[in-house]
């Protein structure tokens, strides 16, 4: 007699989700993104589910500490659009590094995860700050190392 093998996939609200704190400290942006990117979706549970909301929150502090590679300062560019006809708008990397420093982790996490409603969903569980303070002690967040 054979027996059912079909894969049980999980709902959100059967995966527990956790907080967790992650310095960002001279690390390198695209391999730290990367990496946040995979806790963000939850590919490390064994209850992950591609269609579901499994992941944890992130907390990113010292965004602002971040390394670059090669010539990233001086070529990178960012691109958006208004909307309107003549509304594409280009922003230098030097310039949003300069003033806002979160975006650039925002920015490299969003290009890895998933271009639909679940990835917006699971873009609002990153919170990404400049400097070493969060206001997400509540939370009782672990710290982990990357």
């Amino acid at each position: 007699m054979l027996k059912d093998k079909t894969t049980h996939y999980f709902t959100e609200s059967e995966i527990p989700k956790k907080w967790f704190v992650v310095d960002a400290t001279d690390k390198i942006v695209g391999r730290f993104s990367s990496r946040i990117a995979h806790l963000l979706r939850g590919k490390h549970k064994p209850t992950y589910t591609p269609n579901a909301d499994c992941g944890d929150f992130i907390i990113v502090i010292n965004a602002d500490k971040v390394k670059f590679t090669g010539k990233r300062l001086e070529q990178k560019r960012y691109f958006r659009n208004t909307g309107y006809p003549g509304g594409a708008i280009f922003e230098k990397f030097r310039e949003v590094i300069k003033d806002h420093p979160e975006r650039v982790i925002e920015y490299a996490v969003q290009g890895m995860i998933p271009k639909n409603t679940l990835g917006r969903q699971i873009l609002k569980k990153l919170k990404v700050y400049a400097g070493p303070e969060h206001p997400h002690s509540a939370q009782l967040p672990e710290t982990i190392q990357l």
